[in-house]
């Protein structure tokens, strides 16, 4: 589990397609500490959580999976891009942002970047499918960073970044148009998971036999 707090910004070393297929990264992660990783530690990389397969002082690699190239960003990563980076929560850890699972749910567009005070307010188009799992003033996941969703209208999340939060991430790097790895509250989606559940114990009651047996049904 993460918390959205980035750590550090790191560099991609290298992003080599495997004999199988898939992809192994080799990531430099800049000021972010290796001292107390361990192989099969898990690591974000803007927002997907990745596994440690072997590191040192100042980089780690990471295997990618095909499906996780396919739903993500990864397809198209080189050397010499930047990326966030968090390690996973430890337990006693302070939570500074908010429940992150490293499961991205899609990638959304950059539409607008607009200046607003000392902040950037940054508009994000989304699938339509996660449409319903966002909320004004929820949280939202974005290449692996905690923010609030200002403003939600039809597909479009409005985000406010602080000064803070710009300097210390990819953020700023953003171009309109550019794909970002999003990943929606998983207290939405469990929610749903439950109701919907609800919804089809109860239609599931809803039998010739039951309807038979209250005399609706002959």
């Amino acid at each position: 589990m993460f918390t959205g707090i980035i750590e550090s910004v790191g560099t991609i070393k290298s992003a080599q397609r495997t004999p199988a297929g898939d992809l192994l990264l080799h990531i430099e992660v800049g000021s972010m500490s290796m001292d107390d990783v361990r192989l099969g530690d898990s690591i974000a990389v803007n927002g997907v959580c990745l596994t440690v397969v072997k590191f040192d002082a100042q980089s780690f690699w990471a295997d990618v999976s095909n499906e996780t190239v396919a739903h993500s960003g990864f397809a198209h990563i080189s050397s010499g891009q930047q990326v966030n980076l968090e390690k996973a929560m430890a337990m006693g850890d302070r939570f500074g942002g908010h429940i992150v699972t490293g499961h991205v749910d899609a990638q959304a567009t950059v539409v607008a970047i607009i200046a607003d005070a000392r902040s950037w307010r940054i508009d994000l188009q989304v699938p339509k499918a996660l449409q319903r799992y966002l909320a004004s003033k929820g949280s939202i996941t974005v290449d692996g960073v905690s923010l609030t969703a200002n403003e939600v209208t039809g597909q479009i999340v409005s985000l406010n970044v602080v000064p803070h939060t710009a300097q210390e991430t990819i953020i700023m790097t953003y171009k309109v148009g550019d794909k970002v790895h999003v990943e929606v509250d998983v207290i939405a989606r469990y929610l749903e998971k439950l109701m919907l559940g609800q919804q089809q114990e109860k239609a599931s009651m809803l039998s010739s036999d039951f309807l038979a047996k209250h005399g609706y049904w002959k």
